[in-house]
């Protein structure tokens, strides 16, 4: 059974989600870690009311972005991690981190890529006043919200939608197609072609 990590820096509803599939059975992995880079992030709690243990590493504990990742990868690596998904950690992977994790490591994004990549995609729709956006799941690279792309599904923009009302109908979505995109990653259905760039 493969083990997962999960990273997040914030609310953590993606993951807990993704783990109370993993618990009823509907995605067959083991949730070894989360690992947080905020200490008071919402992701905490949830996880370990779950029972998954939690590794709190904050950057500015580290001199710079290399050691604070070195860390990091320590932590997956005495775990004996097999894949890593991200649930809302809003930092980008350094390339050496990607390197090490190549095609193991899936991301899920609310936009329909490669429309509004980056850390604001919900509010970027939002004010481009676009007809539809929608929620990504994807394989990590060494770019931002670039790689290859595991499932999509469109949202439409309602006219009456407030940037609140558009969230949490993309947030439906993810919960819904993050584990069918997690389950096709361990299945072997999805896999990232190619190695490094």
């Amino acid at each position: 059974m493969k083990r997962l990590a999960f990273m997040a820096s914030g609310n953590g509803t993606n993951a807990e989600n993704l783990i109370k599939k993993i618990r009823s059975g509907v995605i067959s992995a083991d949730p070894a870690v989360v690992i947080c880079d905020q200490p008071g992030a919402g992701v905490i709690e949830r996880a370990r009311s779950l029972g998954v243990p939690v590794v709190i590493v904050e950057r500015r504990e580290f001199e710079d972005k290399a050691a604070f990742e070195a860390e990091i990868l320590r932590e997956l690596g005495d775990r004996k991690i097999d894949l890593i998904c991200l649930a809302g950690y809003m930092r980008i992977l350094g390339e050496e981190f990607v390197k090490l994790y190549w095609g193991r490591i899936i991301n899920v994004h609310p936009a329909y890529l490669p429309a509004f990549p980056g850390a604001h995609s919900v509010k970027d729709a939002f004010e481009a006043k676009a007809a539809e956006t929608g929620v990504t799941i994807h394989f990590v690279d060494t770019g931002v919200d670039s790689g290859p792309i595991i499932l999509q599904r469109k949202v439409a923009i309602d006219p009456n939608d407030s940037l609140e009302s558009l969230a949490t109908k993309i947030h439906a979505v993810e919960y819904e197609l993050y584990p069918e995109g997690l389950n096709r990653v361990l299945s072997g259905r999805a896999t990232m072609a190619g190695g490094p760039r």
